[in-house]
């Protein structure tokens, strides 16, 4: 990697102007491009990250792709996570890897109701049968489900990503990102369907973290500051600004993305506080506390999903988040 005298590094949403050459790095996302990655598109195109010192390449992920692995190799710096379970896992796995910020501060996952069939409260919805549920939700937040509200597996059926056979079974629940499968389902079924949010009944992860290697952390710590705080810078553009450019990379990016589908994304993100609420409206979008991490780790101990006496500290580290980066560009 080439070398950047940067000046000035990062003050309260101060942008620092590059010196000689820029630092490259790659960000690898784990789906394909949509509004979900938003402020890191804008970032690249507004030259926000150019502005930090950075010369960035966003890969796009999707089905068949595995970023997380390409982190592990050094092929990448920096990889967008899941949600905290991973990174738990990590931990207990002995993998190399640490959270740096956490630029969605709900988890987008949700589950879907058919209206007016005795599916409208959340307390209803552990009766639906069936329920379509992915492979990998059965052992992650529907386990939590399972303990906390009484939902049961006996319901479940497959959900392939295909909302057909939601729509058609009045009866049935099925999970998707309020982002995503709710605009899918309206405008495939023809209603628009009950949505429930799971981190408004105590599903407390972040989600679409920053994650990369320790070594990373260690070595090159001023990179990954202003990774972070362009980042945010990003977001507060995409959700508040012209985010036009932005859009347009990502339907050059994903060309199936369509501009309805922009428009409900955002709006949604914006409704729920996925990105900017809570901690974030002092402390900067990414923002991070010891006791969200605490929360969610003792929950998904009792949810059987990580083990008791894991050090789930070594998953994440506040050393890059919580300076009100980007607060003043938030309308009053």
């Amino acid at each position: 990697m080439r070398v950047a005298i940067i000046a000035g590094l990062i003050g309260l949403g101060s942008l620092v102007e590059p010196a000689w050459a820029l630092d490259k790095v790659t960000f690898g996302t784990n789906w394909l491009a949509d509004p979900e990655a938003g402020g890191y598109y804008q970032a690249l195109v507004d030259g926000t990250y150019e502005k930090y010192g950075l010369d960035v390449t966003i890969l796009q992920g999707g089905p068949t792709s595995n970023g997380g692995m390409l982190l592990i190799a050094g092929k990448i710096e920096f990889f967008m996570g899941g949600d905290m379970i991973g990174d738990f896992l990590a931990v207990q796995n002995n993998i190399p890897t640490i959270t740096v910020a956490a630029d969605f501060q709900k988890n987008p996952q949700c589950f879907m109701s058919h209206p007016g069939v005795g599916l409208d409260k959340w307390e209803d919805l552990p009766k639906a049968n069936p329920a379509f549920v992915s492979a990998g939700a059965v052992n992650t937040f529907w386990a939590w489900m399972r303990l906390a509200y009484g939902f049961k597996d006996d319901n479940i059926k497959p959900y392939n990503f295909n909302s057909a056979p939601f729509i058609v079974d009045k009866n049935s629940i099925q999970q998707g990102y309020i982002t995503s499968e709710p605009f899918e389902v309206e405008r495939q079924g023809g209603f628009k369907p009950n949505v429930f949010l799971l981190a408004d009944y105590g599903y407390t992860t972040y989600s679409t973290q920053i994650v990369t290697r320790r070594e990373v952390v260690e070595k090159k710590p001023d990179v990954v500051q202003r990774f972070v705080s362009a980042s945010a810078i990003g977001w507060y553009h995409y959700l508040y600004g012209d985010n036009a450019k932005a859009n347009a990379a990502i339907k050059k990016e994903n060309p199936e993305m369509t501009d309805d589908q922009i428009a409900f994304s955002i709006a949604k993100i914006k409704e729920y506080g996925i990105v900017d609420s809570g901690d974030t409206l002092t402390k900067g979008i990414g923002a991070m506390t010891d006791e969200r991490w605490s929360d969610f780790y003792n929950k998904m101990v009792k949810a059987g999903i990580v083990k008791p006496g894991l050090d789930y500290k070594q998953a994440y580290t506040l050393q890059f988040v919580n300076k009100g980066v980007g607060v003043d560009l938030r309308p009053k």
